[in-house]
């Protein structure tokens, strides 16, 4: 099938979902570590705790990239799953910021994580079912624009909340998650519905070439099993440019995993000097560490324009070594740093990496895939994203307790170490752009 060239607000719709999903995201990412450790749990346990992001990933992706492939109805083939996820997704955001112990916030994690991964994964195999060879890098470039749009406001939006709009943080000690917060985390369920609502109703997805022929396909490889043995299947045939991708997302992923997991703590200790959890200053530090994660997705942000006018001159290659380069610069800095203002410098080099591994190695990987089972392969992909995300919660508390002295610092700095590698094995994957890339 030839797909026809969509505009840009084509483009800017069926990936406007993704800013919803950002949402989520990026209010867990800023604020799960603090609600953490405000609900009781320890500095060395915070990995371990995160493990549900990582596992989630790894078991829902490509289940759902496989049932996907294989959907066909009145919504059409990725959209129910955008749905569903989307409906989980804003109740489990709804309910986290209530918990009132830390058990119930670690299980909550678990059904966000699921449902978030659900209404995701179908999303990059959207963008290259709808758009031509040649149009994807521009694509996933204008996902990076609304991923970076959703995580600049989600981050920060606690802070906003306090110190421009005067919603008053709660104050008592360990157990009381801020009233900010918990705003915050409405705000953004609200927003995740309405932005993949938009998605479903403003984009119209292409049924299958033959209808017949794909129904049978699907009742000859129905179930779970079947599931399983194509998702095996797939990853003993990965294409060679896919493996080659697949370490560089290893070492990419889990740098982000520590920075992810340590850097509010490391910033509310190693910069603000909070000893305990429960204190004002530490409350401080974290809601400063989210402005932080709100600089580096605001570069991500305006480096999204430039990535959507360079990929039409500069390989996706050059462009995801450069930027992973970046950020193994601005982790790497973060030790040394003691002034809280300086770590927007770091967050720069952070950014620019942000931005292009949102979309370089998707840019990278679609053109080797086959249409016919993109999602399934782009479910199998995210195995070499949450892999190293579970090796980094399983082994970086030991690490952190025993290795670095209690010091989270220093597992930030592990983060950029990991990125530097990832920015060399970029340099060993076999890709050639099309001629046209990112025209409109």
């Amino acid at each position: 099938m030839t797909k026809p060239r969509l505009s840009f607000w084509q483009i800017w719709n069926l990936s406007f979902g993704f800013l919803g999903i950002q949402f989520g995201w990026g209010l867990q990412m800023a604020n799960m570590s603090p609600i953490y450790e405000m609900l009781g749990a320890k500095e060395s346990e915070l990995a371990k705790l995160w493990i549900a992001a990582p596992l989630t990933g790894l078991l829902v992706q490509p289940i759902v990239g496989h049932l996907s492939d294989r959907t066909w109805n009145s919504l059409g083939r990725r959209k129910p799953y955008f749905l569903i996820g989307a409906l989980l997704s804003t109740l489990a955001l709804i309910a986290m910021p209530n918990c009132g112990a830390l058990w119930m916030a670690v299980g909550l994690l678990w059904v966000l994580d699921a449902s978030i991964n659900v209404t995701m994964e179908p999303f990059r195999a959207f963008v290259a079912d709808l758009l031509p060879e040649e149009q994807r890098p521009f694509g996933f470039s204008v996902q990076t624009l609304l991923i970076g749009i959703g995580a600049v406001v989600s981050s920060s939006l606690p802070w906003m909340l306090t110190n421009w709009f005067g919603v008053a943080p709660e104050t008592g000690g360990v157990g009381k998650i801020p009233q900010s917060v918990r705003l915050a985390f409405y705000i953004g369920a609200a927003v995740l519905l309405v932005c993949v609502l938009f998605t479903i109703f403003t984009t119209k997805e292409y049924p299958p070439e033959d209808l017949a022929a794909f129904e049978q396909e699907k009742k000859s490889r129905s179930g779970i099993g079947a599931a399983v043995a194509e998702i095996v299947e797939t990853v003993s045939a990965m294409p060679a440019r896919m493996r080659q991708l697949a370490w560089v997302q290893l070492f990419t992923w889990g740098g982000l995993f520590c920075m992810w997991t340590y850097f509010s703590p490391a910033v509310a200790r190693s910069v603000f000097g909070a000893t305990d959890a429960g204190s004002q200053v530490y409350r401080d530090g974290t809601a400063w560490a989210g402005v932080c994660f709100s600089v580096y997705n605001g570069v991500a942000l305006a480096m999204a324009f430039g990535l959507i006018a360079l990929t039409r001159r500069v390989s996706p290659k050059t462009i995801h070594f450069l930027g992973l380069l970046c950020g193994a610069l601005g982790l790497l800095s973060v030790v040394v740093i003691r002034d809280k203002q300086l770590l927007f410098a770091s967050m720069v080099g952070v950014g620019i990496a942000w931005a292009c591994i949102l979309a370089m190695p998707y840019a990278m990987l679609a053109g080797c895939l086959p249409d016919a089972k993109m999602g399934t392969y782009m479910g199998v992909f995210n195995f070499f994203i949450v892999i190293p995300q579970v090796v980094v919660a399983l082994g970086s508390g030991p690490l952190v307790e025993h290795v670095f002295g209690g010091k989270s610092v220093y597992a930030v700095a592990l983060g950029g170490a990991l990125m530097a590698i990832a920015a060399v094995l970029v340099q060993r994957v076999d890709y050639r752009p099309p001629a046209t890339a990112g025209e409109v």
